[in-house]
């Protein structure tokens, strides 16, 4: 059984592919996909992959409210992954919060620059406070 915080990698991963496929308008099944990665039916990759290829365009909202000067769009596609699971994890699990925002740092640290880190905490911090209050 693998933790929480690889099975987050592997989403991140997922995600990255299927924004790929979709920019070359390939038909894609995220199921093949996440075979390629895990060889056994694991229900909080499918269901958080589900909900975020479903609902992209609203995540989409929530993290260009928050992200200053820029949009997700213009993110790398893992940096969009990584900003789409934390703020589906924030919105629809009962994941603390913090922790949801402190795996996407370490992922962000583990896929992208400093720069685009410093970005995705802020972004999130921000949303974090105002979902709290």
């Amino acid at each position: 059984m693998k933790s929480r915080s690889e099975l987050r990698d592997i989403i991140v991963k997922v995600l990255y592919q299927t924004y790929i496929y979709e920019t070359t308008n390939t038909e894609v099944k995220t199921k093949d996909i996440i075979k390629e990665f895990i060889n056994y039916d694991e229900e909080y990759i499918s269901s958080a992959i589900d909900y975020i290829t479903k609902n992209q365009k609203s995540i989409n909202e929530i993290a260009n409210k928050y992200l200053d000067n820029w949009t997700i769009d213009r993110l790398s596609k893992v940096d969009k992954a990584i900003l789409s699971l934390a703020i589906y994890e924030m919105t629809n699990t009962d994941t603390p919060k913090i922790v949801c925002i402190n795996e996407a740092i370490e992922l962000s640290k583990k896929y992208s620059d400093e720069n685009v880190t410093k970005m995705i905490n802020a972004c999130l911090d921000k949303y974090y406070h105002d979902i709290e209050e």
